[in-house]
């Protein structure tokens, strides 16, 4: 376990923009993320928000650097776990969680596997967020609460410097959200790990939220969440919606 070393570790984001010809998704993004802390990105539909986080996991093509520090100051490739607003799967295939995190977890076929090994390795990931009963369960059958916590455990392995989840609760039940959340708070507190949330849900992000980052295709602004909340720049924002 990775013990909280009082916000040392940084992952710094710098200059980070990008463009689709002469269409600008977002440009010159500057804000730095510590461990042990819960950030939400926020800001309205097209601010650029799901690309950035794609930017940061390196899928899209941008410019700027990501550095990272860890509590000794070394520079260093972070890890990074992510975690999608949803999983596209045929709902009447017979997969199984455990299926999905054998698949996910080695480069061998899953039947040359040994089933005893990766069972354990998937009950300890899938205790870390309250569902090592899901273990058996069959991917069609899990609510929407379910499998995002299924595919929050999938990016607990290996654990990471860094979580991104983008939008990890949509069309989650108001009681599926609170657990996620609870979750998530848990983790902060337990681990050593920076993460970085997109969220539309304002309420939830007053309860667990460190800081708040405000996005429109630039950082508007940023700061806790009282600031971000009740700026002028937020009002501005999300009156032209």
């Amino acid at each position: 376990m990775k013990h909280n070393q009082s916000k040392l570790c940084t992952t710094q984001i710098e200059n980070f923009s990008v463009k689709v010809g002469d269409l600008i998704i977002f440009e010159d993004v500057n804000f730095t993320l510590h461990c042990g802390e819960l950030t939400a990105l926020i800001g309205p539909n097209g601010a650029g928000k799901s690309t950035l986080l794609k930017s940061i996991l390196g899928e899209v093509n941008h410019s700027g650097k990501l550095n990272y520090f860890d509590a000794k100051g070394e520079h260093l490739r972070p890890i990074i776990g992510y975690v999608p607003q949803t999983l596209k799967f045929d709902a009447t295939n017979p997969t199984t969680v455990l299926d999905l995190f054998m698949a996910c977890l080695t480069a061998r076929p899953v039947w040359l596997c040994s089933s005893k090994f990766i069972r354990e390795r998937v009950i300890k990931n899938l205790r870390r967020v309250k569902a090592e009963y899901l273990i058996d369960r069959r991917l069609g059958a899990l609510s929407g609460g379910e499998l995002q916590r299924i595919l929050l455990a999938l990016a607990l392995d290996p654990l990471p410097d860094l979580l991104l989840l983008d939008e990890p609760i949509s069309g989650v039940d108001k009681i599926g959200m609170r657990i996620f959340y609870e979750l998530v708070a848990e983790l902060k507190a337990a681990e050593d790990i920076a993460i970085l949330l997109i969220s539309h849900d304002l309420e939830m992000l007053e309860r667990f939220a460190d800081k708040v980052i405000l996005l429109n295709k630039r950082v508007i602004k940023s700061g806790n969440v009282r600031e971000v909340f009740q700026s002028q720049e937020m009002s501005e924002v999300f009156k032209r919606i």
